[in-house]
């Protein structure tokens, strides 16, 4: 089964589970036992060993839980600043100050949607924080929670990835660095964002279909027991106290701008950029890109969120708002409502660690491989493909591009034009196959963030991204021949908005037959 389609079954398995049965624990674990059952040959034995510890396969869920402690204690830590927020009032004060300053729903959403292109730097962070400070607006607006979850998760890795300074282009940049293209990584990076066709036409698309105030699929029907019956569709036992009455607007406002320096200072000290040698044999200090590429987000995030913890407490017992028993409450209320987050991303990064060991990636080298020698301008629509399908069923984005770009490297020579394509297109397939994937841990964290349940997100958001992703397929086709990255782009807006304008015609002649 290894290097096989084989290696793809379990994660697509867990995934169809989760859409039949609208329940992620069950469905993921039963990808994990699956997966561990093929690791192990079908020894039961073998697959308990393969499930719960490393055995000889990287997949097990210590090992899984072990590999994210650090994103694990950031999500704590960001719980408990979100209790503390809400126990002093400063969400209900921001909430209040929105109903008189944001008038519509339109408004609403494009505030999130703007907010989440803001925030560029790690797309944790932005689906967490995006969340806690704008559940209080789009609430008040009857914006459903599923419509939100959408608004976060659209943004947060698209603009991650054509930001030059945010944890996804480090990444990036580390991994072409090492492939001898005679192009540095950084550089191979920027000029790739023009053709991330699907980055930048989700952009298009949510402004659009904000602004043409239609929805289709599963999120229509969120949005009309919103707007009709107030039912948001939170998540269960997510309601949130008001705090004290007295919070004012400064009191979200100025944790959210602390959390937000302390982490990334945090990634920058990590990094090296204060001269600090913590990985050693780099020296980064006083390069910004540098340091963030030689970062660790899992090291970072925690580093400066406990920083951002103290200082919030110590100025809310200053503002008084809230008391030093109160603030201490927080701290378990904030585990607590990230439990089921962990949950899910403990399971999710098991399978990811099943699908490795199974060897999903020589499969899809030997696709690529095979794909290469007949297509070679459509190559760059292949590639994308190829990564939405490998970053859907492992649901992770980062191992997708790790696996892709060297292979891409190889097909096409170093000072082509095609070679940009392909690599945008490797990353564009990547960020849109974790955009679907109910086992993305952007997808749990943009469910968390909006505290919705996960499934619901997942079948809302999913038709969504499907038309961003057939309409960047298309416009993949037309670089390939074309090669020119404004003409492409022109190309793919005008696609966009011409499939909205089709979805609402046919769906108005839907609702009229209906009537």
């Amino acid at each position: 089964m290894v290097g096989t389609f084989w290696a793809l079954v379990p994660p697509i398995l867990a995934i169809v589970l989760a859409l039949i049965t609208k329940e992620a624990y069950s469905s993921l674990f039963i990808g994990v036992v699956v997966g561990a059952l093929f690791v192990s040959g079908g020894s039961v034995v073998g697959a308990l060993n393969a499930l719960i510890s490393d055995g000889d396969a990287p997949g097990g869920m210590i090992a899984a839980v072990a590999g994210n402690a650090g994103i694990f204690i950031f999500l704590v830590l960001l719980g408990i600043i979100v209790a503390l927020v809400n126990q002093s009032g400063g969400s209900a004060a921001f909430g209040r100050w929105a109903e008189k300053n944001i008038k519509s729903r339109v408004g609403a959403m494009l505030a999130t949607f703007f907010l989440g292109v803001l925030i560029f730097i790690d797309d944790y962070f932005n689906c967490l924080t995006v969340g806690s400070v704008m559940r209080p607006v789009t609430d008040s607006h009857r914006i459903s929670r599923a419509k939100l979850a959408y608004l976060i998760d659209a943004t947060a890795a698209p603009v991650c990835m054509i930001a030059p300074v945010s944890s996804w282009a480090a990444a990036v940049s580390a991994t072409a660095d090492k492939l001898g293209t005679g192009i540095s990584g950084i550089q191979l990076f920027i000029r790739a964002i023009p053709y991330n066709f699907y980055s930048l036409l989700t952009f298009v698309f949510i402004i659009a279909i904000v602004c043409m105030k239609f929805d289709y699929g599963p999120m229509k029907l969120h949005e009309m027991a919103a707007l009709l019956e107030g039912k948001l569709g939170e998540q269960e036992g997510g309601e949130e106290s008001k705090g004290n009455p007295k919070g004012r607007v400064l009191d979200l406002i100025l944790p959210v701008v602390v959390l937000i320096i302390c982490c990334t200072l945090g990634m920058l000290y990590v990094g090296g950029f204060f001269g600090t040698d913590w990985w050693g044999g780099t020296d980064c200090a006083g390069d910004f890109i540098g340091a963030f590429g030689n970062t660790d987000a899992f090291v970072g995030l925690p580093w400066g969120s406990i920083i951002a913890l103290v200082v919030i407490v110590i100025y809310y017992l200053c503002r008084r708002t809230i008391s030093f028993k109160d603030a201490m409450a927080c701290v378990p209320k904030g585990f607590i409502s990230m439990v089921p987050a962990m949950t899910i991303l403990t399971l999710a990064v098991s399978l990811k660690n099943m699908t490795s060991a199974l060897g999903a990636a020589a499969f899809v080298k030997g696709v690529m491989e095979g794909a290469a020698s007949g297509l070679y301008s459509m190559l760059p629509a292949v590639i994308f493909i190829v990564a939405c399908v490998l970053a859907f069923a492992s649901g992770t984005s980062w191992g997708t591009f790790g696996i892709l770009i060297p292979i891409v490297t190889a097909v096409f020579p170093g000072d082509s034009k095609l070679l940009i394509i392909g690599i945008s297109a490797c990353l564009a397939g990547a960020v849109c196959g974790d955009h679907c994937s109910p086992i993305s841990d952007t997808t749990i964290m943009a469910s968390a963030g909006a505290q919705i349940e996960h499934i619901n997100h997942v079948s809302t958001q999913l038709p969504y991204a499907i038309t961003v992703a057939a309409v960047s397929f298309v416009t993949y086709i037309f670089a390939g021949f074309i090669q020119n990255a404004i003409v492409s782009l022109l190309i793919g807006v005008v696609l966009t908005v011409a499939t909205l304008f089709v979805i609402r015609s046919v769906t108005k002649k839907k609702d009229a037959a209906k009537e």
